[in-house]
């Protein structure tokens, strides 16, 4: 796997190239960068700082993400299928419509997230933070929401969710046993 550097990788995007697949850019800082359409696919990028950045339309299917720092990014229509998310701070991060089929979200702070549209299809969030999230027409068929906190959020349809008495429900409550 190929070492990128920040100034390596914006220097390449801004010259045209959008294919960074299979690449490492760990602990890459990329505050507020322009980066739409980008594709990471299969690529580390394991406790990198990219708040504020735009990944609309980004490709980052398989790739490593725990421990990112994501808070307020633009990841509208991104395709996170099978994406490492553990431990990430996704707080008020826009995901409408965006692809997190299988991901692991374990751990992730989604608080005031916007996943309006977004398929969580099998993806696991275990211990995730949903407090005020919009999950409107979101997609939770088989998503794991054991010990997630979805406290004030918004357009949750949990039939086909799986919850257990650990699951904080959007009124606050949890199921009684």
């Amino acid at each position: 796997m190929q070492a990128l550097t920040a100034a390596l990788l914006l220097a390449a995007y801004r010259g045209g190239k959008r294919n960074f697949q299979r690449v490492s850019l760990r602990g890459v800082d990329l505050f507020d960068q322009d980066l739409r359409d980008i594709d990471v696919s299969q690529s580390d990028l394991s406790a990198a700082y990219l708040p504020y950045v735009n990944l609309g339309r980004a490709r980052l299917c398989q790739a490593q993400l725990p421990q990112v720092e994501l808070s307020n990014s633009q990841l509208y229509g991104a395709d996170l299928s099978d994406t490492n998310l553990t431990s990430s701070n996704l707080s008020y991060a826009n995901l409408r419509g965006a692809c997190l089929r299988g991901a692991d979200l374990t751990g992730v702070n989604l608080y005031r997230a916007d996943l309006a549209g977004a398929d969580l299809s099998e993806a696991k969030l275990c211990g995730a933070k949903l407090v005020r999230a919009n999950l409107s027409k979101a997609i939770l068929t088989n998503t794991q929401l054991q010990g997630c906190d979805l406290f004030q959020a918004e357009g949750t349809e949990l039939s086909e969710a799986i919850c257990d008495r650990t699951t904080i429900y959007p009124d606050g409550y949890r199921e009684i046993p």
